[in-house]
């Protein structure tokens, strides 16, 4: 059975939206009818989930979901009616879909885990891996209640930079525009006049000039120029090759250094706590987490500490030659290895990482903006020199 959103009218008037389960989409309209409804388009959600792409991300939904799906289970809900429930109570239509679709194909026989990994956008591998362990240990609920945690936290730590980020970024790009603005605009004008005058000009006004004039005469092939690097970048950084240079570059350099380094750990170890914690098997606990690591060094370091831990390594043995990963979390996993204890010590670790990774943010933007600052007013003294100098120099003559 088939999961079917549809749209209908409602006593010929009112316009109603729903998802309705049926074997075809004739049989959708059937019941629609029965029920009084006149069906105006149905479509099959696990098609049009498939070819929808959101721009946005799902983490708040994804917290949400995971959240409600462990408390009404706890609740003693059947999982068909948490899900049914979780559809019905839905805002978002793109979550509404990918809801209806892990309902459906848990009608069909299908555990939620593979429904679950169906719709990787709003369920990571790590999620549906958890909750597969979750399944087989009969601890789905705890399962579902750790990752909401998870989840939760990664979303409000997300939220958190970004806020932190805008303005920033507002300052930049009004800088940006201010400048761009007054050289291409407004520094012709006030230093034309003393061209025209036959004034000899300063240096500082000479280069003002010269950068005027080349904003002027080529700004839209700058702006092409500018453009075309970035879409450049774009493919570059979607490249293995330049990928993985970039990213050994990012980890190596002092100033994102630290940042990408605590939050690779941090998401490394958080991620291994959870499945280890759920039962996962150390060899498919890091082939997980290789899929979750966004940096392509840090990814291909845990694939071949996966590799040796195949062949009988212990877990820091196969990390040896990792050095993004910091002495205070080898030396963890060490203890839980030997203690027998490795989930709670790759807690502690993931704790201690993600304390860092926060520290370290809030350093680099207390930096950030006051840097900011004195950029756009080392831009501004410029341009202001540049035209007061002229200025000076023909007082100076007139006397």
């Amino acid at each position: 059975m088939a999961a079917f959103e549809y749209q209908a009218l409602a006593d010929g008037k009112q316009t109603t939206r729903g998802i309705i389960q049926a074997d075809t989409a004739r049989a959708a309209r059937a019941q629609l009818r029965d029920r009084g409804l006149l069906p105006l388009d149905i479509q099959q959600v696990e098609a049009k989930t498939r070819q929808q792409f959101s721009l946005r991300s799902q983490g708040r939904e994804r917290a949400l979901v995971l959240r409600q799906l462990a408390t009404l289970l706890r609740a003693g809900l059947t999982l068909e009616e948490v899900l049914s429930i979780l559809v019905e109570q839905s805002e978002a239509s793109l979550q509404r879909r990918q809801l209806g679709a892990i309902r459906s194909r848990v009608m069909e026989g299908q555990s939620l885990s593979v429904a679950m990994a169906e719709h990787p956008a709003l369920f990571p591998p790590l999620y549906s891996a958890s909750v597969a362990a979750g399944e087989q240990a009969g601890r789905i609920d705890q399962v579902l209640a750790r990752l909401a945690d998870y989840a939760e936290r990664r979303d409000e730590t997300s939220r958190s930079v970004s806020l932190a980020l805008v303005y920033p970024a507002l300052l930049a790009m009004i800088a940006i525009g201010v400048v761009w603005g007054l050289i291409g605009f407004v520094v012709p004008r006030v230093v034309g006049v003393f061209e025209t005058a036959g004034q000899d000009l300063p240096g500082l006004t000479l280069s003002l000039l010269a950068i005027s004039d080349l904003v002027t005469q080529h700004g839209l092939w700058l702006l092409v120029g500018i453009l075309i690097l970035i879409v450049g970048m774009a493919i570059a950084w979607r490249s293995p090759g330049p990928r993985l240079s970039i990213d050994k570059f990012l980890l190596a350099s002092p100033l994102f250094g630290r940042l990408i380094k605590a939050n690779q750990t941090a998401t490394f170890t958080r991620t291994l706590a959870i499945l280890s914690s759920s039962a996962v098997p150390l060899v498919e606990a890091l082939t997980v987490a290789s899929r979750v690591a966004s940096n392509l060094q840090v990814r291909n370091d845990i694939e071949r500490a996966a590799a040796q831990v195949r062949e009988g390594q212990s877990l820091t043995a196969a990390l040896e030659n990792a050095r993004w990963l910091p002495p205070m979390a080898r030396r963890l996993m060490a203890g839980g290895e030997r203690s027998g204890e490795l989930a709670p010590m790759l807690e502690h670790a993931a704790d201690i990482q993600e304390r860092e990774l926060n520290s370290a943010t809030t350093v680099m933007l207390a930096v950030l903006q006051p840097v900011l600052i004195l950029l756009v007013g080392g831009m501004v003294l410029y341009i202001v020199l540049a035209i007061m100098l002229p200025i000076l120099n023909m007082s100076q003559l007139l006397q």
